[in-house]
């Protein structure tokens, strides 16, 4: 099991009220050719349809298998190429940093896409 990280010091709550979390529907995964780690994802957000690129190849033996799923993303990001595709949001998993293979952060129950995180 690895070492629990301590708490990040405290920020003012507006800072937090700044990110934009949204629930998406995960629509396809596809493959990113000549990418060891990235793959593609199509997200219903209820406002849009967007591209998410995440790295997720390594961590799972079948990616496709998040199809279907609602999953948190950050949306109000600036668009960043990634291996030649342009990612329009950021998935927000959990266990990365912790160095645990990451889980999808998800709603309990099914709630509209688009539906808003805090």
């Amino acid at each position: 099991m690895p070492d629990i990280a301590p708490p990040k010091p405290q920020i003012p709550v507006e800072d937090l009220t700044r990110i934009d979390i949204r629930v998406g529907t995960i629509l396809e995964v596809s493959d990113i050719p000549n990418s060891r780690k990235l793959v593609r994802l199509k997200v219903d957000l209820g406002f849009a349809i967007r591209t998410v690129v995440v790295g997720m190849k390594q961590e799972r033996e079948n990616p496709r298998e998040i199809e279907g799923l609602q999953a948190l993303f950050v949306v109000n990001l600036p668009p960043r190429k990634m291996a030649g595709v342009l990612s329009e949001a950021m998935l927000f998993d959990l266990g990365y940093s912790d160095g645990i293979v990451p889980a999808l952060a998800i709603p309990e129950r099914p709630v509209p896409n688009g539906t808003r995180a805090g």
